[in-house]
């Protein structure tokens, strides 16, 4: 498996867990909520349930709800085909959701471990957090390196963007602490300007994501069923 279907099935049994749901929903959901995978297609997609149906972790159930039952025959075509997570599909999200390894820090996969974080316990976020940061912090200074070692050979603009991405990564470094720090406090993350609230999945609370109504979208004639 690449390291970016293993993120996509990663997010997509995350949002599953949440709560069953057709193949159109979920890539809106993918889309709208992780920018990671705005460019993935139903090409890409639907190969990845088919796996995870394959492995035992989703079952495929015929859509049930009144629109689905009129939409069809009216189209002339099947009801949306819904996805829903098996035990042993939840049971293999918690694992991946325990798991703090390297690639847990990196750039794409870092975004979608963080998208779950409400659903992971208080000490694997810390050791995500920590984890990333490191790894930021390594960067930064291989950055630093390299831009003293060629600063005199770059033009003024080339130097410019050297360091905007110098200030990006400082940036999130700084971000990484406060929530570190919020962490080692025992504070959850609350307010506007943070989001969605994110809880220690003791409490029983739900997902940083947005609730599938959160992003409200009109279906296109191209919907079809899946």
């Amino acid at each position: 498996m690449s390291r970016r279907s293993g993120i996509l099935e990663f997010a997509v049994l995350g949002l599953l867990r949440e709560s069953p749901m057709h193949g159109y929903e979920l890539r809106k959901r993918l889309n709208t909520s992780l920018g990671v995978f705005r460019a993935f297609s139903y090409g890409t997609l639907y190969p990845c349930l088919k796996t995870l149906v394959a492995n035992g972790w989703l079952i495929e159930e015929p859509g049930n709800t009144t629109e689905d039952a009129l939409a069809a025959p009216l189209a002339g075509r099947r009801a949306k085909i819904v996805y829903r997570l098996t035990a042993e599909g939840k049971e293999h999200f918690e694992e991946l959701l325990s798991q703090t390894g390297p690639d847990a820090y990196e750039d794409e996969h870092f975004a979608a471990r963080f998208a779950f974080f409400g659903q992971t316990s208080r000490d694997v976020r810390m050791r995500v957090l920590e984890g990333r940061r490191s790894r930021l912090e390594e960067r930064l200074e291989k950055m630093s390196a390299s831009l003293a070692r060629t600063r005199e050979r770059l033009d003024d603009y080339t130097l410019e963007l050297q360091r905007h991405g110098m200030e990006s990564v400082e940036r999130e470094v700084r971000w990484l602490n406060e929530l570190i720090e919020s962490e080692r406090a025992g504070r959850d993350l609350k307010g506007p300007d943070r989001g969605e609230t994110a809880r220690d999945t003791t409490e029983g609370a739900p997902g940083v994501l947005p609730r599938s109504g959160d992003t409200p979208g009109p279906d296109t004639p191209g919907d079809t069923a899946t």
